[in-house]
């Protein structure tokens, strides 16, 4: 004799679907509560925030930015600052410069630290954990302590403002070392390489036909990283960069709006337009790099 379905059991029965306890008494999907929604509308909002601040400080005069209270809405002025902000600064360079400098940084940066990444997650060699330690060991050194003799050398060079004084010490990064071997220890297995050798295949056709496809969702999420830090670094390029010769996006902003009185809704203009470009990347490319992030996490 069999037992009668209860309402919510039949009506999962019809339709397919397991009802909430269930589901979650098994470890399926959990569903959010208003409580969770409401965090996250929060956090969306503080997030947003000082983007749309900026936009309203851009589109308002200094005057009314120095007025109390502050403006809340947008004015009729922020096209004609950024306009002002494009010209003065020389924003067309610098955005030349700043998307050539990380492009270049970051392509050599997931390149370099793919192949360190898979040489520690997967080859056998004396010495590869001290090795390693010594790269994490060099993420805990500020990297101010770097500046001086850095620019020593860039002025022994006679690197001062020109582009490569910027891109060569970014092309290698201990952080994408240890990201890509963290990566790569649970994303690719042993028998795949295995199979490679014994197939004939040399170290470098291993990592160019296994390596680099099975590393690919990890190497478009550490190239986005390395782009907007790139794009985002001020001090260095401040200190080997001029704003009339080579700058780069940031340190043609420095020089916005500058005299007795700065002009906050210039500076603002022009750091939105500084903003544009990474809001406009992550737009297209929002949804590879977020699939690659859980890909790998489903791999590991």
């Amino acid at each position: 004799m069999t037992t009668p379905l209860t309402k919510p059991e039949e009506t999962a029965r019809r339709t397919g679907r397991v009802p909430r306890s269930k589901a979650a008494r098994a470890g399926g999907q959990r569903y959010a509560g208003p409580l969770a929604y409401a965090v996250l509308i929060l956090f969306s909002i503080g997030s947003l925030f000082p983007l749309v601040w900026t936009a309203i400080a851009a589109s308002r005069d200094n005057n009314r930015l120095a007025q109390t209270p502050p403006p809340f809405w947008f004015g009729s002025n922020l096209f004609h600052n950024l306009k002002i902000a494009w010209s003065d600064a020389n924003l067309g360079k610098a955005f030349f410069n700043t998307t050539f400098v990380a492009g270049v940084s970051a392509a050599a940066v997931v390149f370099m630290s793919t192949i360190a990444g898979f040489a520690f997650a997967k080859l056998r060699f004396r010495g590869r954990g001290a090795l390693m330690l010594i790269v994490i060991g060099t993420m805990m050194v500020p990297p101010q302590l770097s500046v001086i003799p850095l620019y020593m050398m860039v002025a022994k060079l006679d690197w001062t403002d020109q582009l490569q004084a910027v891109i060569l010490p970014s092309l290698v990064s201990a952080f994408g070392v240890f990201f890509m071997r963290q990566y790569l220890l649970q994303a690719l297995p042993d028998e795949i390489i295995e199979a490679a050798r014994v197939d004939g295949a040399s170290s470098w056709r291993v990592v160019w036909h296994v390596v680099f496809p099975a590393a690919r969702p990890a190497m478009a999420v550490l190239g986005m990283l390395m782009f907007v830090q790139t794009w985002n670094d001020f001090l260095w390029p401040f200190l080997v960069l001029t704003q009339n010769g080579n700058p780069t996006v940031q340190v043609a902003i420095a020089g916005l709006g500058r005299g007795y009185t700065p002009d906050q809704s210039l500076i603002m203009a022009g750091a939105l337009l500084g903003t544009l470009p990474l809001l406009l990347v992550f737009a297209i490319f929002g949804k590879q790099i977020v699939g690659g992030i859980m890909q790998g996490a489903v791999k590991g």
